[in-house]
């Protein structure tokens, strides 16, 4: 009984520490509602495994591919939808950017935001989409350029 008492206490403690990071990076990549509806359910596969995941070098990182499973199984039937500006957030908020965002491919939009809206370092994002931080730079580069033209923002 003490051990399931530990196991349950380590993995409370392993979903406080990276609960907020995870549904970030699916809410990113899938929108809010979705996002959290992945990070839920790939926690629920973590407890299931948590033996498993306590070996791996980075258990965040799978628990986010996990996240990205569920999250195309539930996407499928539904068109990516950012939540549009309330009007009362005009003119600090771009009007245009909902949508300039949609435009973008997943890896970059999901790039953007835990750069730009989350504040998440560059080896961050790396370490939870299990990419290099090259490739990080890359697609973040290229995404803002993107929505720059889309907005017609000079820099």
């Amino acid at each position: 009984m003490l051990r399931e008492e530990t196991k349950q206490a380590e993995y409370a403690d392993f979903v406080r520490a990276h609960d907020l990071r995870l549904r970030q990076a699916l809410s990113s990549s899938y929108g809010p509602d979705i996002g959290r509806e992945a990070a839920a359910e790939a926690f629920a596969y973590g407890w299931e495994h948590w033996e498993a995941l306590t070996a791996m070098d980075n258990p965040i990182g799978y628990l986010y591919r996990v996240g990205q499973s569920r999250a195309s199984r539930l996407i499928r039937r539904r068109r990516l939808a950012l939540p549009q500006v309330p009007t009362d957030r005009l003119p600090w908020v771009e009007p245009g950017l909902p949508k300039a965002l949609e435009a973008l491919t997943e890896q970059q939009r999901t790039i953007v935001l835990l750069l730009h809206s989350y504040e998440w370092t560059m080896s961050e994002v790396a370490a939870v989409l299990g990419i290099s931080k090259g490739t990080v730079q890359t697609h973040a580069d290229r995404a803002m350029k993107h929505l720059r033209r889309r907005l017609k923002v000079n820099r």
